[in-house]
């Protein structure tokens, strides 16, 4: 029986040019080496969309990281693409496939950066395509000091699970996007806003653990960072032990 929740993250996925002539995957340490701290056992997931359903069959927990890349507009009703939206549909695909499938299975889901938004959508809500068009004076998402330092903080709602994991109201907080959730779904709630209004966290409060935030708690620019990571590999551990009890 195995000792540790199996946590599986998505890769990023690029074209030919730097490590590889051919096309590529990647994805930092940090992301890997946070799950470790968390007592979590860290696998990679290809984006292989019609094995969505065989991965969720091995894993316990999945974590749908960032990237340098935007969720189709067409995936919301967002309309057409703003002029600085980027794809990746092989990546999309999959990760909608693995979310809706782990949502389905009430698998604990953690949606980080761009994987919060990811989440958002598969939950019915839909995204603001590009922040400085659509907030005025908003803050500079994109932030220009290293993202391992804070760029501002966000306000977190009292009684969310977000609260309960961080274990705090207030957060400062990296930040690496030019998206943002204009609507967190039907059913999904808003959890931690920025100074400008501009939502950074969402959940569902009908799973066991679905949980986004826009920021990227991998890099621990805040002491509770951490703690989010810990309690979404708690409820990873928590929900394999239910499953084998059932």
């Amino acid at each position: 029986m195995r000792k540790l929740p199996l946590i599986g993250l998505t890769l990023d996925a690029e074209q030919p040019g730097g490590y590889s002539k051919l096309p590529w995957y990647a994805l930092r340490q940090n992301y890997f080496s946070s799950v470790v701290r968390a007592g979590g056992l860290p696998v990679a997931l290809p984006h292989e969309a019609a094995l969505a359903e065989a991965y969720l069959d091995e894993v316990d927990g999945l974590l749908v990281t960032g990237g340098a890349f935007d969720v189709d507009p067409s995936l919301y009703g967002g309309g057409p693409a703003h002029e600085t939206v980027t794809l990746k549909e092989g990546r999309t695909a999959f990760e909608l496939a693995m979310v809706r499938g782990a949502l389905a299975r009430d698998m604990p889901v953690l949606g980080i950066c761009g994987g919060e938004q990811l989440l958002a959508v598969a939950l019915g809500g839909t995204l603001i395509q590009h922040i400085p068009d659509s907030v005025a004076d908003c803050l500079p998402h994109e932030q220009p000091n290293p993202r391992t330092e804070p760029g501002h903080e966000v306000a977190i709602t009292a009684g969310s699970l977000l609260a309960r994991a961080a274990g705090t109201l207030r957060m400062a907080v990296n930040s690496a996007h030019h998206q943002a959730v204009a609507t967190p779904g039907p059913r999904a709630l808003v959890n931690a806003v920025a100074p400008d209004g501009v939502i950074e966290g969402i959940e569902s409060p009908d799973h066991r653990f679905a949980l986004g935030v826009q920021w990227h708690p991998e890099y621990a620019v805040d002491p509770k960072d951490q703690a989010i990571l810990d309690a979404f590999v708690a409820a990873c551990r928590d929900a394999a032990a239910a499953r084998r009890a059932a």
